[in-house]
């Protein structure tokens, strides 16, 4: 019978951020649906072009999810005191990213332009590395040296040699490369910044990115 030991390792990574992802939402709302893509597509152009005027290119500037909603609220019927629901229109939500350095004075100057947007966006700052593939193949390579670290110990302490790999168990997972110190902003939360002539003075350092992942190796033992 074939001798053999199974170990999982574990690859662990702190990261520096070199990327500042933000990611914009649009909403509009009308009653009719034309106007509703309509004031949706002024806006998103608005957008759009204030990114081109900051020095970005057009197509720096992506859509992630673009939706058109119907939109209802609940009303008390005057003659039987039921709860009803009736129309009231259409609701458009448009979500875009885009990501640049991690400089406090560009992220300072984009989000005092976004603010000032008619569309009155809201928006989500993330802070993540360009490289995350890169970072995700170091991960593999640690656990794995992991697992023979573990295995060798342990074929040690048992008084045996440890033998070539019989199966490598992985399980893809998404992992999330990202810190957020701040979310979900709209305008009336930009206080947390004092506003310079064309730009906010931010602040904000952000903290390492903190990524594990896991692999399962079958050793065989000698």
């Amino acid at each position: 019978m074939e001798r053999s030991i199974k170990v999982t390792g574990k690859g662990k990574l702190s990261l520096k951020p070199d990327t500042i992802r933000l990611r914009i939402e649009l909403t509009d709302q009308d009653k009719e649906y034309d106007e509703t893509i309509r004031k949706s597509t002024v806006h998103s152009q608005e957008v759009r072009r204030a990114f081109e005027d900051s020095g970005f290119e057009g197509s720096d500037l992506k859509t992630l999810s673009f939706r058109v909603d119907t939109e209802y609220e609940s009303y008390q019927d005057e003659k039987d005191q039921t709860w009803k629901q009736r129309f009231i229109g259409y609701r458009a939500v448009h979500m875009l990213k885009i990501e640049f350095p991690t400089e406090k004075e560009i992220l300072g100057r984009i989000l005092y332009m976004v603010a000032r947007l008619s569309g009155k966006p809201e928006f989500h700052v993330e802070y993540t590395v360009k490289n995350a593939e890169g970072a995700r193949d170091e991960l593999l390579k640690a656990a794995i040296r992991d697992s023979r670290h573990k295995a060798e110990i342990l074929a040690e302490a048992a008084g045996t040699g440890l033998g070539k790999i019989i199966t490598i168990d992985y399980s893809w997972g998404e992992i999330d490369f990202a810190v957020r110190p701040m979310n979900r902003l709209a305008k009336p939360a930009m206080a947390y910044g004092a506003a310079m002539e064309d730009s906010y003075e931010m602040d904000i350092e952000p903290d390492s990115i903190d990524v594990e992942e896991t692999v399962t190796v079958i050793w065989e033992l000698e």
